[in-house]
């Protein structure tokens, strides 16, 4: 019995990866619906991020990133994935735009660098934090863009509301990683 358990159920690597991307593409945009507005900032806090983080933790920097960029891609062609149900160009140019933008870059720079200084908890947990500020300093430099307001402002209303629940979600998304990252590394 215990031979059978082992088993693989799907043995193509490549179908794998293909499965891998669209899940976390699918709960991507599942997160953008669990979202917070924030009276003071035109971005809500959403739980997208975490499942940005775990796209690429898992499918590595290649996928992490293809599957951000479907995502956007998706979002983009006016299909209502995006926070608040919205969709194309004109909420790309948004002052969200950077925060998903940094999609990208957060799971490319994740995928880079969690298998070779994720060892522990600790260290897994300091790379999504950093990952995560990747995310939040790009869409902090796209609001400073659309409105020009100074510095201190943009990390009133870009960064630091977002950095308890960010913590929070980095926090699980490391612990999950960390208690799957064995399982899945034959896989991605």
């Amino acid at each position: 019995m215990e031979a059978i358990l082992k088993r693989e159920i799907i043995v193509s690597k490549k179908l794998c990866q293909a499965i891998g991307v669209a899940v976390f593409v699918i709960l991507t945009a599942l997160g953008a619906f669990v979202r917070i507005p924030l009276p003071f900032s035109p971005v809500p806090v959403t739980l997208q991020t975490f499942f940005v983080l775990l796209s690429g933790a898992f499918l590595g920097s290649r996928l992490g990133g293809i599957t951000q960029l479907s995502y956007l891609f998706i979002g983009f062609l006016g299909v209502p994935i995006f926070t608040g149900a919205g969709s194309g160009a004109g909420y790309l140019l948004g002052p969200t735009g950077g925060y998903l933008a940094g999609f990208i870059f957060a799971a490319v720079f994740l995928g880079h660098t969690v298998k070779k200084y994720g060892g522990s908890f600790l260290s897994l947990f300091c790379l999504f934090c950093i990952a995560d500020a990747i995310l939040l300093l790009s869409g902090v430099l796209w609001l400073k863009t659309l409105f020009g307001y100074d510095m201190q402002k943009l990390i009133l209303i870009g960064f630091l509301p977002f950095v308890p629940a960010d913590l929070i979600k980095a926090f699980f998304a490391a612990g999950a990683y960390n208690k799957f990252k064995s399982r899945l590394k034959e896989v991605f």
